[in-house]
């Protein structure tokens, strides 16, 4: 059974998987659907029809805009911003209101395991592949490949991460993650996780 705080405001009709929480002040709005397991913290905000997939993390205030996709065991941290229109306007050329049918929205897609730092901009429409890490403060403006870190504005990759999370370093031909010893092998800008014996 999911557990929603009183002071949360969960839409009738979004779905939330089995042992998922959400928290003081935070919104879920129609139609999203979030897997089993997830934790929506203080003040966050999941937009209408946005798919969460099972062990996501959203931390305080992070708000994530339809029409974002999260793989299962996603991070994102305290007051993340993934955006959804390309070309933002309040009004059309003519100087009227936008309405919801003047735009397309365009969103963002974190695979499996990725982590979002706190106050990172994710700019629609990017893919951050998985197991990457995007850095604190970070604006991602391009796709982030498969366990990649990710720094600076505009995000550039400064190495590689492993499953752990933590930087990996480079041995011979292989790079080593320093708190699993798993090893990786890249190849054309490609890291992939070495078949474990």
């Amino acid at each position: 059974m999911a557990f929603v705080a009183d002071s949360a405001d969960v839409a009738d009709s979004a779905k939330l998987g089995e042992g998922t929480k959400v928290w003081h002040l935070a919104q879920v709005r129609e139609d999203a659907t979030l897997g089993a397991n997830c934790i929506v913290a203080r003040g966050a905000y999941i937009g209408t029809g946005v798919r969460m997939g099972d062990n996501c993390k959203i931390q305080n205030f992070a708000q994530v805009y339809e029409p974002a996709r999260l793989a299962d065991g996603v991070f994102v941290g305290p007051a993340v911003v993934f955006t959804n229109d390309t070309y933002p306007r309040a009004v059309n050329p003519d100087g009227s209101l936008k309405s919801a049918s003047d735009w397309d929205a365009v969103g963002v897609t974190v695979e499996e395991g990725a982590a979002i730092g706190a106050r990172a901009v994710c700019v629609a429409p990017v893919t951050v592949g998985a197991w990457a890490t995007v850095a604190a403060g970070a604006v991602v403006t391009k796709d982030v490949a498969a366990f990649a870190l990710v720094v600076g504005v505009p995000a550039r990759r400064i190495g590689w991460v492993g499953k752990a999370g933590a930087p990996l370093r480079q041995e011979g031909e292989h790079w080593v993650c320093p708190l699993t010893g798993a090893t990786y092998t890249e190849r054309d800008g490609v890291l992939t996780p070495d078949a474990e014996g």
